[in-house]
């Protein structure tokens, strides 16, 4: 393995790690906070900006370092017929997944917060951000399954 390679896996678990992290803890702390109404909508607005800017930059990233691990690793052929494979491809599908919940959640939850409403806003974003968690629980376990 060379240092290129070190640094790609290196960036590539960081930046997952702290991606499906982050739609873990906006699932399991903020949005129930913002379901109550015990959040105001500026500092809700701000937290969904971040989240999703954070989910566009770890995309890009993790699409450029996923790449290059999976060229330097694995064939078109281990890729499509292997079970290594498979659950790469998996991840990769997972990911985008969880970018498009991400947004649509992000998407619906700004259509009512410029009204400076917070609720109803929350429960709109809830079914997305709430599949984006659960997208984010597999990506954790079919990256767990990648270490075997």
């Amino acid at each position: 393995m060379t240092l290129i390679d070190t640094v790609m896996a290196t960036v590539h678990l960081l930046v997952g790690g702290l991606w499906t992290g982050s739609v873990l803890f906006f699932a399991a702390a903020v949005l129930p906070t913002a379901r109550a109404g015990n959040i105001r909508a500026a500092a809700f607005e701000v937290i969904i900006s971040r989240l999703t800017m954070g989910s566009r930059i770890a995309a890009l990233l993790m699409f450029v370092t996923g790449g290059h691990l999976a060229g330097t690793r694995y064939t078109v052929g281990s890729l499509f017929g292997s079970g290594r494979g498979h659950l790469v491809l998996t991840m990769l599908a997972l990911w985008f997944v969880l970018t498009a919940l991400v947004e649509i959640g992000s998407s619906r939850a700004k259509d009512g917060l410029a009204q400076k409403k917070v609720r109803t806003p929350a429960e709109n974003a809830a079914p997305f951000y709430l599949g984006a968690a659960v997208v984010a629980v597999f990506l954790l376990i079919d990256a767990g399954l990648l270490l075997n």
